[in-house]
């Protein structure tokens, strides 16, 4: 114990940390503080270093320890939802549609910049409401920078709608709109659309239904906390 003391000391007196001494000679800091209590401590370069470095390390761990834990909560998400029944996805898409669709006017839109949100719309739009390829119309809203052919490209590989389905692209000319929030909006908005195509029911039959839909959940949930 006498030749680790003497070893303890000498390393304090080259200016190590207790942690680096601690760890090299296997001994608590508690026993080294009682040992190394009055003996003149400057730091050599290499502690200094660490010091330096310490914040930026402790930040890299600690994101490391946050994306580990982001990846093993996400997998046991996708874990324990299992797999969507046809009436998962048409209670998913009428959330989308009660927060995300047009109510009022009796025409079936929803309104989105998310491309996983889009996705969602579009396969329910298509497996629970039935709709036929050819009835989808989008248009999207775009700022003056953005080029109306990128976005239209974007939006037909998002969405799976042929791009001469496409309406011309609204350009949205207010300068009261900031740059943060056109950076956030790279591609513009999608405004996805159900046109009847002379078939009724999907105009104003199928908004109908839909509202209908929204108002059998809205009901059943009324009163719930």
């Amino acid at each position: 114990m006498r030749s680790l003391k003497w070893r303890a000391v000498d390393l304090r007196k080259r200016g190590w940390s207790y942690n680096i001494i601690a760890a090299r000679l296997g001994v608590s800091k508690s026993t080294l503080s009682h040992w190394l209590r009055g003996i003149p401590y400057e730091p050599n370069k290499t502690v200094i270093e660490r010091i330096r470095l310490g914040p930026a390390r402790a930040a890299a761990s600690k994101e490391r320890r946050r994306s580990q834990q982001i990846l093993l909560f996400r997998a046991q998400g996708r874990k324990g939802l299992g797999k969507l029944s046809a009436r998962d996805l048409r209670l998913l898409g009428l959330g989308v549609y009660l927060g995300e669709g047009s109510k009022v006017d009796e025409s079936v839109r929803i309104v989105n910049a998310d491309p996983a949100v889009a996705k969602i719309a579009m396969q329910w739009l298509r497996r629970s409401c039935g709709v036929p390829e050819r009835n989808f119309v989008i248009t999207v809203h775009a700022y003056p920078d953005l080029s109306s052919g990128a976005s239209i490209r974007y939006w037909s590989r998002v969405t799976g709608v042929p791009r001469r389905q496409f309406e011309p692209v609204q350009i949205d000319r207010r300068v009261d709109k900031s740059a943060k929030k056109r950076r956030r909006l790279p591609y513009g908005t999608a405004h996805m659309k159900v046109y009847s195509r002379g078939d009724p029911r999907f105009g104003v039959a199928l908004h109908r239904r839909i509202m209908g839909w929204l108002d059998a959940v809205q009901g059943q949930l009324a009163g719930v906390v």
